[in-house]
């Protein structure tokens, strides 16, 4: 069956109409047509979005598979009832990352990445959504030494497409706006866009921050660079949608619980993320790793950073292919413990759809 057969079926499965299913999308019609009669593929930033509003699990849209990793999002649901923790205020994409992820939970926005770690672990959130990297912007600046200081594991990780839209009061128009309030990161992903709309670039502190400014200010001459939810939350209308100067933008989050839970490896295809610190002797790092190259383990991701409790000492965040349970994966991490201080596997969870897009 055809990536087209399938979203017609999960579609009249679901009860919606092309037209409900754009809407639900922001995008036309004859978009979804085209989809389902296979005149066009949709792209990797609608295929998990696609997925939630149909229901469905995006592994099964793109590759017609329905059992890689869905028992175990399946024992996250089951096991983490509650609400979702996540940074920033209501509207922002860390926000629409958890209604995306788990269509119909209960969000929490905390002011800051700590007090979404707290969250959790104080019983007020069962889960935490926390992005890790952009594929523009590179990773989140400090969260890797929060990481294993917050005391959670990662159960998942989570694509989000970022599509940024240009929200204004009702009634305004293009020719009524004359600044863009954003944060900054997300004012340079669109400051061709802004310089053809020959609007006034002006930083703020979040996305969805400056959307709920443009709104209570009431002034027809601001706008503000953010999600549609942004737009949806505070009664703003999308002037134009797709703002950003490169298609493909799109953040990367790990879901995090206070205690771990992992998928059977023999399921599903598996990332491992550790932190560890390495001794303070000549070739520490290339004896560490090591142990990875003779066991067959590919790394897919080695960054290092400074700890704050040891700021003479070189800590590192690794992303690992396999399993902690798979044996060339334990003999690996074995062996790597003769040449660090300190080791700590932050979780084995599955591998997300959105790498084989």
């Amino acid at each position: 069956m055809s990536i087209g057969l399938r979203i017609r079926e999960a579609r009249q499965a679901a009860g919606l109409t092309q037209e409900t299913l754009a809407a639900r999308l922001e995008v036309s019609q004859p978009t979804v047509n085209r989809w389902e009669t296979g005149e066009n593929e949709p792209g990797n930033q609608h295929i998990e979005r696609l997925a939630a509003a149909l229901a469905t699990v995006p592994e099964w849209l793109a590759f017609g598979r329905r059992s890689q990793g869905e028992s175990h999002r399946k024992a996250i649901e089951r096991e983490f009832e509650g609400p979702i923790a996540f940074q920033g205020v209501p509207g922002a994409y860390s926000h629409l990352a958890c209604e995306v992820a788990f269509p119909g939970r209960e969000t929490i926005p905390c002011k800051s990445f700590e007090d979404a770690f707290d969250a959790v672990g104080t019983g007020k959130a069962a889960l935490a959504m926390i992005p890790i990297e952009n594929s523009l912007g590179g990773r989140v600046a400090d969260i890797h030494h929060l990481l294993p200081e917050s005391a959670l594991f990662i159960l998942g990780e989570h694509f989000q497409p970022v599509q940024h839209h240009l929200l204004a009061l009702p009634g305004a128009t293009l020719d009524d706006i004359k600044t863009a309030h954003s944060h900054p990161q997300a004012l340079a992903q669109c400051r061709e866009m802004l310089r053809e709309m020959k609007l006034q670039p002006v930083a703020e502190a979040d996305t969805a921050g400056a959307a709920k400014e443009v709104a209570e200010l009431g002034d027809t001459s601001r706008a503000a660079i953010a999600s549609s939810l942004a737009g949806e939350t505070y009664g703003l209308q999308s002037i134009r949608a797709r703002i950003e100067d490169r298609l493909g933008n799109t953040t990367r989050f790990v879901i995090m619980g206070h205690r771990r839970i992992e998928p059977d490896p023999r399921d599903t295809p598996c990332l491992t993320s550790i932190v560890f610190q390495v001794r303070s002797v000549p070739a520490a790092l290339y004896k560490a790793l090591g142990g990875f190259a003779t066991n067959g383990v590919n790394i897919i991701r080695l960054e290092s950073y400074i700890s704050i409790r040891e700021p003479n000492v070189a800590a590192f965040y690794m992303e690992v292919e396999g399993h902690v349970a798979e044996k060339h994966v334990d003999r690996a991490l074995e062996e790597l413990q003769f040449f660090i201080s300190k080791l700590k596997v932050l979780g084995s969870y599955p591998m997300s759809p959105f790498r084989e897009l």
